[in-house]
């Protein structure tokens, strides 16, 4: 076998990326912490895109969990992917994991800090195994048409990998998009394989055109394959401070409900950066000790970054109409609709639009425009309309709650509660409640007292009384809660005790 690069193991790689028996395992490592702007309104805050069935039967998270399924025989893939998520998110990933049969190693990141302190994190939970695995990390928010031609370019990035340099997948350009940053390319390797020049952040339209037409330049897909001890060494190096911080937060790390949770106090004193600027555009400058290499991927990828990306990455009839839910198109072309709170969506004569409804906002978008979506939700957050930050519908641990109806010092809310499942013990300060039982068994807690509740049974919990809702029975507890008061947000919750490890 030719060695390609240099390392202090016993490992090698031939010239076409293909592992010896000595090579150590690879981990998939899913970076699951987007904010949920650019397709609302589908996608929110607390319920970002990667959470949503954007394209297909599965959300984009569980398709992530199963692009390294039927992976080559010459490599072993641990069964058990890291995966990095905001404290926001836990419930939600871990059950979209449970979903799909995935025994998911979960890191939740006490606070956002982009990408290159949750690659850190997702590098000492593998270090922790006691194995030297190479790290193939990716988005969860991304698609992938051809998975045959992602394991080709994963296969040759790791063979890099095993030899110690620090891989990335890039994208060859098909146009001048100004929505993706893009990769200068260096010497020419094997494979197609290019050593990294430099990292460009996303360019003005004018230098997109220049950056395609020179050829020189591939779109930056966000995914890297590294060993877990080069990517600690490498980020010691570059970031030390974030290295630091994130080797005191895994070191205080507590064990709650199944997943890791870093210390915050720790974590919280780490730079915000992501890979890119962090480590991968320190890697062509002549004291970099650390080999960064471009592997091409030629696999239908996008990054859904848009309702436009995603309306060209799906199926269209033969009028270039693409669409989810119920809708119907009459005399329409190039437009995308979605019906996501089940009413029908009609379409009549429109051109090159975006149609999306949910049940609390609906979304008509020129498709040459959606990039200002992010700015609008910037507005709405601005103006402190829910709207930005949640659905009608929102998913916690123990079920979810639709909000039905709200006015001035009243809300509706429709709430469910799984079997065996129960909520914090808690009080509110600005408001009281009603509970009716409309299916299932209720065990209630209301100051000193517990009791049953029935179906057509109701209880009044006064303000500023300790409470709780719990389900001991076997099939879905339903309710209808009406809220009193003067402030009815949900900021106003003092928990006293809580199943899932939440605070305030």
């Amino acid at each position: 076998m030719e060695k390609i690069f240099a390392t202090d193991g016993e490992t090698n790689v031939d010239a076409h990326g293909e592992a010896s028996a000595q090579c150590p395992p690879l981990t998939q490592v899913i970076l699951a912490g987007g904010s949920g702007t650019r397709l609302w309104p589908v996608s929110r805050e607390q319920f970002p895109k990667q959470l949503i069935d954007v394209i297909g039967d599965q959300t984009l998270l569980q398709a992530t969990m199963g692009r390294m399924d039927d992976f080559s025989p010459l490599w072993t893939v641990t069964p058990e992917p890291i995966i990095v998520c905001g404290a926001e998110h836990y419930f939600a990933t871990y059950e979209q994991a449970r979903e799909v049969g995935v025994n998911a190693r979960i890191v939740v990141e006490p606070g956002r800090r982009d990408t290159a302190p949750a690659l850190t994190l997702a590098a000492l939970a593998a270090s922790a195994e006691d194995e030297d695995a190479i790290l193939v990390t990716m988005p969860a928010d991304h698609a992938i048409a051809n998975l045959k031609a992602l394991h080709k370019a994963i296969e040759i990035a790791a063979g890099y990998a095993d030899a110690g340099a620090i891989a990335t997948l890039g994208v060859p350009p098909t146009g001048a998009d100004t929505g993706f940053g893009y990769i200068r390319l260096g010497n020419a390797l094997q494979d197609g394989v290019h050593r990294i020049e430099r990292f460009v952040e996303k360019p003005a339209p004018e230098l997109a055109a220049q950056y395609v037409e020179s050829g020189n330049y591939w779109w930056n897909s966000g995914m890297f394959v590294v060993r877990a001890s080069v990517w600690l060494d490498v980020i010691q190096r570059f970031q030390p401070q974030i290295h630091d911080a994130c080797v005191r937060a895994y070191e205080g790390a507590k064990l709650t409900d199944g997943c890791v949770v870093p210390d915050a106090e720790a974590f919280l004193q780490s730079p915000s950066d992501s890979i890119d600027y962090a480590v991968m555009e320190h890697l062509g400058k002549a004291e970099s000790p650390f080999a960064g290499i471009v592997v091409p991927l030629d696999a239908g990828w996008s990054d859904l970054g848009s309702w436009d990306a995603v309306w060209q990455a799906m199926e269209k009839d033969e009028s270039g109409n693409a669409s989810n839910g119920r809708v119907l198109f009459e005399g329409a072309t190039a437009t995308y609709a979605r019906s996501q709170g089940g009413r029908l969506l009609a379409c009549v004569g429109t051109n090159d639009l975006i149609v999306v409804e949910t049940d609390d906002a609906v979304l008509v978008a020129d498709r040459s425009h959606v990039q200002d979506i992010k700015g609008l939700v910037s507005r709405i957050k601005a103006e402190k309309s829910p709207e930005a930050d949640a659905h009608r519908k929102v998913r916690r641990p123990w079920g979810f709650y639709d909000s039905i109806d709200h006015g001035d010092r009243f809300q509706v809310k429709r709430i469910v509660v799984m079997p065996g499942a129960r909520l914090s013990l808690q009080m509110h300060h600005h408001r009281a409640e009603h509970w009716v039982v409309v299916s299932g068994t209720a065990l209630v807690t209301r100051g000193d007292e517990q009791f049953l509740l029935g179906e057509n049974e109701s209880t009044y919990i006064p303000l500023g009384i300790r409470h709780r809702l719990e389900n001991p029975g076997c099939v879905p507890l339903q309710i209808i809660e009406v809220q009193s008061g003067s402030y009815l947000g949900e900021d106003d919750i003092v928990r006293f005790d809580d199943k899932y490890g939440r605070a305030g």
